[in-house]
Formats: C-alpha cells, structure tokens, sequence
C-alpha cells in the first residue's frame, strides 16, 4: 500500500479510525493478534557452544589437531600445548567476531522508541512501543523517537533527522498533504515518519501504517538477517594453503619412511623420524603468525585513527579494488558552511571551513572591510532569525541546532560578531519555518523602540514576497533587471551544489499589526546565502593515491544528484565519461542490467538500503572486493554484505559499528586510504614468511630424503628436526610479519582475489631454495661423515647447524620480491633481534654440555664454523642477484 498518496481522510477510511478518538480496545486486540507486536523479529541465534565448536571445523585447525595428538604420542609435550594453544586462541577470536556480528540485530532493537503517545478511546494515553498496532493514532514532539512507520496527518514545523534510516544529511522537513507522484522512496515520502527516526524540531501527529518487520527499518533489519557474511581472500588462502601442505608433507614424509625402511633402518627409528618430519613439514605456528601479523597492524591502524574489529579485515583491505563510500562526513566535513554570499549584485567568497569562526569575505581576492554596512546588517539579520548555537566541545566548535542556522550563526561570527550581539534586540514575535511556507520569520525590537520583520527562506518562495532591493545607494524598487540577476545568482550557486538561502527585512511601524498574513509582504531583499557541506581538504590527495593503487572511489548518498555530482567532481571521482545513478533509476534496472552498468558508474544518489546492497553485490559479481562505508542503519546490510565493512566512529550508529570490520575514529575517507596500504603491507608480510617457512621446511624434508635415498644414515634425529621448526622458524618468522612496506606498495594495481598464495613466482622461490637449503645440508653431512665415519653425532651436528644457519641468512632474501640487495638488510631491527636469538638458541645447544645429549650434538671448531657458514650462505648467495 502507498501509503503517501492517501489523503488523511481516506487514510482514516481505509484503516478503520477516527484520528480524533482513535482504537478501541476490540480493534487493538483483533489487530494485535493480526499483525503481532511491534517488535524487531530476528532468525533463531545459534546456541554459543555450537558457535565455539564451529570455529574448529576448519581444515587447517583439524591438521593442527591431528600434528598434537603426535606430538603428544611422541612425548614432545612442549610442542603439543603450543600447538594447543595456537588453535584455541584462534578459536576464541573467531568465537567472539561472529558474537558481535550477532549483535548488530540487538543494537538495530534500541533504536526502537521505548514508549509512545498513542490515542485509544478518545484519550491520549502512554504505552510501551511494542503495543502499538497499524491505525493507531499517535502523537510526537520534538526529541521523541518515532515509534513505528506513520503516515503523518497533521503537524506544526515538523522535521525529523533520517540520517541513519536514508542517508539524507539535513533534517526533512514533513506534511500532512497527500503526494500523488508513483514510485517514491522513503527519502521521498515527506509525509510519513519513519520507526526509530528522531523529531529534531516541531510536533505532529500521525496513523501507524506499519509495525515491526513490516516497517522501512523492519526491511533493514531483514537484508541484515539475511545478508550472508563473505569469506575473506586470507581465510580462502590459508585453507588452501593447509590442504596443499597436508598432501604434500604426508607423500613425501611417506617417502623418506619407506625410502629408510629399504635401506635398512630400523622400522620404529624411520616411524620416529617420519612423524617429526610431519609435524615440521605443518607449519603450526602459521596461524599464530598470521594472528601476531594482523594484530600488529592493528596496532599501527589505531595509531592512524582506525579501530580494526575483525583482524582479516585489515589484508582484505589490502586487495580492494572498489571503495563505497558515503559522502557526507566522510569525504565532506559534515559542518554546513556558507561559502558564497549575494548581496550588491556581487558575490562574494567565504574563506574558513566548518565551524571555525575565522574567516573572511572577499570580492576580486580583496578583503570585505567591516565598514560594508549591507553586508553587516545581511550577517546580523542572520543571526538573529536563528535557533542555532555555537559552543566548543575537546577543543572544536560544535552547532547545537539546525545545520543551516548554525553556518549563518558562524558566518556572522567570522565577520565579527558575538552571541552577546543577539542581546541588543527583543524577540517580540516569531513565525516558525514550516515545510509548506519553507521560510522563517522573525519580529525583534531594539533598544530604541525599532521594530524589524527578519524573514528568510528558499529563493523560490522569498522572492515573489519581495518589492524592493537593498543596494550600495540604499533600498531601491526591485526591477525586473535585478529580479533576473538574482535569479541567475540563485542558479550559478544551484550549480556549485551550493544550497541557496534569501534573506529579507521590512520595518515595521510602532502600531503595525503582527498579524501573520499582512506581515510577509512587501520585503526588502538584501542578499542570499550559498551554502554546502565542503569536501574534506586531505580527500582528494587520498582520491588520487586510490586511483594510482587501481582502486575506484564510487560515491553513494542519500543527498540529491546534483549536490553528489559537484562534490565528486571537485574530488576528482568522477570522470568526463562517468555515469550519475540516481535510486529511481536503480528501481527500474534489474539485477543484470546493474551489473552492466556498475563498471561506468561512479555516483549513485538519493539510493535506499536495498540499492545500496545491490551496488555492493553488482561490483562483487564483476569479481571486486568491495570496502563499504557508512554511519546510518540504511548502511548496515550493505556493510555485511561487502567484503570489509567501513563505520564511521563519530557519526556512526551502535548498529553500523557492529556490523563493520573497521571503524574510522575520525570519520575520514583519507583514513580508508591508509588503512588500504596497511593491508597490502600485511599480505606481502604473510607471503615473506609462508616464503621462509616452506622453503626451510622443504629443505628439512629433502635433506631427509637424498639421505635415504643415497643409503646414508639419519643426517638430522627427531629432536633436532622438531627444535628447528619449533626455535629457528619460529622467530624470524614473526619478525617478518612486521616488515616495512617496500616503496611501491601503493603503486601496484588491487591483488586479484582469486590469486593464489604462491602466484608472482612464489612456489618456485620456495621449491629452488628448499632444495639448494637440503642440498647444502646434506654436503655438509656427507663431508663431516666421511672425515669421521665413527663419530656419526658430530656429523649430524654439523647437518644441524647448518641448516640452522643457511635459514637464518635466507630470511634476509624473503624480505623482497626482488633480490637481498635491494634492501637495507639491517632496516627491520626485530628480525636482526630474531636471528641472534635464534643463533644464541642454536650455541646454547651446540656448547652448554647438559644440552648436549638430549639434542644429540657436540661442540665445534672454527674450521667446521668456516664449513657451515661457507654452504649456509650459498642457497641465499646463489639467488641473491635474481628477482626469481
């Protein structure tokens, strides 16, 4: 049902009510039992112990498992609590992401009014919101939240505030007369209030058409319930990851047994090694990595003014290739600013942004002086027909009131004036805007008796009301001429995205009736205000850096089309050939046709939720991965539905923040762009140390392998195999995960998603240098051997040692894509950190006696030292001048 194209009378008919008595208690009851309670409904939550237990289905999680229980069978218990650990601190920050993703449904609840004025039986009385059924009459005043969708009948300068709900940045303005137009979206329907909406001025009063899920924020929170979340790149990664890895340390761990088996060695000893080679070939500490990886870039987002709620988030950042971003307060201050000012036949230009009150006005680059009496008494008339006020909140000046009355409240300020001005002159009658007179009017006195009419309004309105001009030479008779100019004004600032504001005056007379309809007459014009939301200052530097990353900016907004237009052309979003989408538009399109279009599109104005996922779902059907900002509720099933959701801190609602990845303290689009060169840096981390990792496991294997296959001994025993992994992986591993980012990371287009983990070369690096690692290590071996055939402890020694220090000079080489040259080898100092501790680990066991039976190993010489750094650094050596 339209229920905007009603008229009160035949919305009455059709839902049975009398406004003036409203529900009986038979209808209320008959209704209730029709329609339910006006309550939020939401999909049966998954019992928590089920939702923990989920967390351990994962593939990678069920290997980590299988390599404990061996751990544990082998006595190596130390080896099996760490990998127990790892698994249930992941497990227990997944439980606690999908718990808050849960709650985003909750804090859509509290939005819900919790008591409303409802009038039952011909008596206004109170009941909790959840009572309220469809045909109730219901009242509301302003700061109320309105309780259920309403068509609104009758109302008294009515606005409410449907940021959250609609994404419109001003307060709407609302009627009680029916619009016939068809097709209308919420944002549209200035007759109906909205649930959860607040009223910011005004009363009125309305017929409940809609309660619970068959409201707008009812629909908002069905898309939320039913949105499915998006597997992140990094979890597809690391699964695939895990099952390749399970494949190919089982094939050749069976190898290297049945190979021993063959040759002789005993079965229980070639069972021992086998199994430690398994749990070695595992990278367990991967997932602990990835976590310390991810969280130590949190760590550095919170530094940049970004709160990461869901670690992977941040490397899913890393390969976006569309940001959706709202426009206002994210990529505009959100501070109504009054940027050019008619008066004289004139414009002048307003410096300042926001809500500073330093600024000036200027005419040719010249600097209006305070002597220009016009321009003083236009500020001044501003001023005092305004509601707004300007107080400083953590050092920043914050406008209590309507946007538009607080940027002429600091425009006056900026040419000089104080509140205390406002002081001088009585306020004797006062006639509210209203969204059908669209204009203001105020009747003040000052100090010696003078009466003033200040009125101000859309030109439109004003200008038809208006008889004479107010010029350098005084107040003249308004001529066509001058008509003609200030229309022209009017459309020049249209184009600007500037909002116009006309502002007139008339002097009254000590015996003047104040009646309301004589007074409006025969205004003196004195100039109008242009005024917009500015664009952030730092936005289109960030604009541009995006688009160099290959990342595109698309513009999506409740506001008007022309108003998104401008301010994506001054950002520098919007291209010659780009498409302006408005959400009529998209109603029309089917799913198919938007995603045809989407490629071309980079504005999308006056959109509702449903458009909202709708772009988010045409840009991941081209293959993008998508960022979506947003502070509304209307964001939030978008948000879900995106790959990494973007929250406003300051502006953003409870529901929005809980259903987000990241959250933006300062609300600013430059922020995104930070936060995307943070993710890139941590995956290309990830890829150094799943490099290092594989490739010393690989030579671990190898090493084992040519031994048996050559009818050598066991060149490595258990524990040595399982301190590598465990000591010597471990650390410069973790050192990697923090690298610094290499200079071009924001010059690289997005990772293609479906890129696999060892794509750019990635495989062969690990295969070539895992085997020259083994290939070292078992030279070593065989050279040691054969100089002591009867002395096989100190042989494996020095097979231990090397491979020990041929991985630790080979970390070096992880740190680039392109060669160890290419740089400062001493710029990261937490892997300088890593590998002398790893190497002292390494002495401790070589050199402290007590250490050395249990790790099978003797001390060494200098000239075996020369040996073991001499083949370590060759696999490094060999490569180090190729990007291959």
């Amino acid at each position: 049902m339209k229920w905007y194209q009603l008229t009160p009378e035949k919305l009455e008919e059709t839902l049975q009510v009398k406004s003036n008595v409203g529900l009986g208690e038979k209808q209320v009851a008959k209704r209730r039992q029709q329609y339910g309670e006006n309550v939020l409904a939401a999909k049966k939550k998954i019992p928590k112990w089920i939702l923990f237990l989920k967390q351990f289905q994962d593939f990678m999680v069920l290997v980590l498992l299988a390599a404990t229980l061996l751990a544990g069978l082998l006595g190596e218990y130390i080896d099996a609590i760490a990998i127990m650990v790892i698994v249930l601190i992941n497990g227990v920050i997944g439980y606690f992401q999908e718990q808050k993703a849960e709650n985003s449904l909750e804090k859509l609840k509290e939005l819900s009014a919790p008591v409303a004025n409802v009038r039952r039986d011909g008596q206004w009385v109170k009941i909790p919101s959840k009572e309220i059924v469809v045909g109730d009459v219901v009242r509301f005043t302003s700061g109320d939240r309105i309780p259920a969708d309403v068509r609104v009948i009758r109302t008294a300068s009515l606005e409410t505030e449907e940021s959250a709900l609609t994404g419109e940045s001003l307060p709407v303005a609302k009627h009680a007369k029916e619009i016939r137009m068809d097709g209308l979206e919420a944002q549209d329907q200035v007759n109906m209030a909205f649930m959860g909406t607040l009223v910011t001025r005004g009363s009125g009063e309305g017929i409940v058409v809609g309660t619970g899920m068959k409201t707008v924020m009812g629909q908002i929170a069905t898309l939320l319930d039913n949105t499915k979340k998006t597997i992140t790149p990094l979890e597809m990664k690391l699964a695939e990851l895990g099952k390749i890895l399970i494949v190919v340390a089982l094939f050749l761990t069976i190898l290297v047994v049945g190979a021993g088996i063959f040759q002789g060695h005993p079965m229980y000893e070639m069972f021992l090694a086998g199994v430690s080679l398994a749990v070695a070939a595992i990278p367990e500490g991967l997932p602990a990595i990835v976590t310390v990886a991810l969280s130590l870039g949190v760590q550095r987002m919170i530094k940049k003014k970004a709160i990461v709620r869901k670690l992977s988030a941040v490397e899913t950042l890393g390969c976006a290739s569309v940001i959706c971003s709202d426009k206002t307060g994210t990529m505009t201050e959100n501070q109504m600013t009054v940027k050019e000012v008619y008066i004289n036949e004139k414009t002048l230009y307003v410096t300042g942004d926001g809500y500073q009150t330093q600024g000036d006005f200027l005419y040719n680059q010249k600097k209006i002086e305070d002597s220009h009496s016009n321009l003083k008494s236009m500020l001044l008339y501003g001023m005092l027909c305004n509601h707004a006020s300007v107080s400083t909140k953590k050092g920043k000046n914050v406008v209590d009131g309507d946007p538009t009355d607080g940027a002429l409240l600091v425009a006056a300020y900026k040419f000089g004036f104080h509140e205390n001005d406002k002081q001088e002159f009585r306020i004797v009658k006062e006639i509210p805007f209203d969204s059908n007179r669209k204009r203001m009017s105020i009747v003040v006195e000052d100090k010696n008796g003078m009466r003033l009419l200040i009125t101000k309004g859309a030109p439109d309105i004003l200008l038809p009301k208006t008889s004479y001009i107010q010029t350098e030479d005084g107040k003249t008779v308004l001529t066509k001429e001058q008509n003609k100019k200030t229309e022209q004004a009017v459309v020049s600032m249209a184009e600007k995205a500037l909002r116009t504001i006309a502002i007139g005056f008339r002097v009254l007379s000590p015996s003047e009736s104040l009646d309301t309809a004589l007074l409006e007459e025969d205004l003196t014009l004195i100039g109008l205000y242009g005024l917009m939301d500015p664009p952030r200052k730092e936005v289109k530097a960030a604009v541009r850096e995006c688009k160099e990353a290959g990342i595109k900016t698309v513009m999506i907004t409740g506001d008007h089309a022309n108003t998104a237009k401008a301010i994506a052309n001054h950002l520098e979003i919007l291209p010659e050939s780009g498409k302006v989408l408005e959400g009529k538009e998209l109603t029309q399109m089917s799913d198919a046709e938007l995603v045809d279009t989407i490629e071309d599109t980079y504005v999308f104005a006056r959109v509702t939720p449903e458009h909202k996922l709708r772009i988010v779902n045409a840009f991941q059907e081209k293959g993008h991965i998508v960022a979506m900002t947003g502070d509304g509720v209307n964001d939030a099933p978008a948000m879900k539905a995106s790959d990494i959701g973007i929250a406003m801190g300051i502006s953003g609602t409870d529901v929005t923040k809980e259903a987000s990845s990241l959250v933006l303290m300062d609300d600013n689009f430059a922020t995104i762009k930070s936060a995307i060169q943070e993710g890139r840096n941590i995956y290309e981390n990830i890829r150094k140390f799943i490099r290092y990792l594989l490739a010393s496991n690989v030579g671990e294997i190898l090493v084992m392998l040519f031994a048996m296959l050559l009818g050598l001994p066991l060149p490595l025993v258990p524990v040595q195999i399982l301190w590598v992994n465990l000591v010597t992986d471990g650390l410069p591993a973790m050192a990697l995960g923090v690298d610094q980012a290499e200079g071009d990371v924001m010059k690289r287009g997005p990772r293609n998603p479906r890129e696999g983990i060892f794509s750019r070369g990635l495989g062969y690096k690990i295969i070539s240098r895992g085997i020259l690692i083994g290939v070292v290590t078992l030279i070593a071996f065989i050279i040691a051997y054969q100089n002591d055939p009867n002395n096989l402890v100190y042989a494996q020694t020095i097979a231990f040692t090397t491979l020990v220090v041929a991985q630790l000079i080979h970390v070096f080489d992880c740190r680039s894509e392109k060669s160890i040259f290419s740089r400062n080898l001493f710029e990261n100092r937490y892997l300088i950190l890593a590998v002398l501790s790893s190497m002292l680990l390494l002495l401790v066991v070589i050199y402290f006696p007590p250490l050395q039976p249990i790790f099978h190993t003797v001390s060494l010489s200098v000239v075996d030292w020369c040996l073991i750094v001499g083949l370590g650094a060759l696999p490094t050596v060999l490569f180090g001048f190729t990007k291959k």
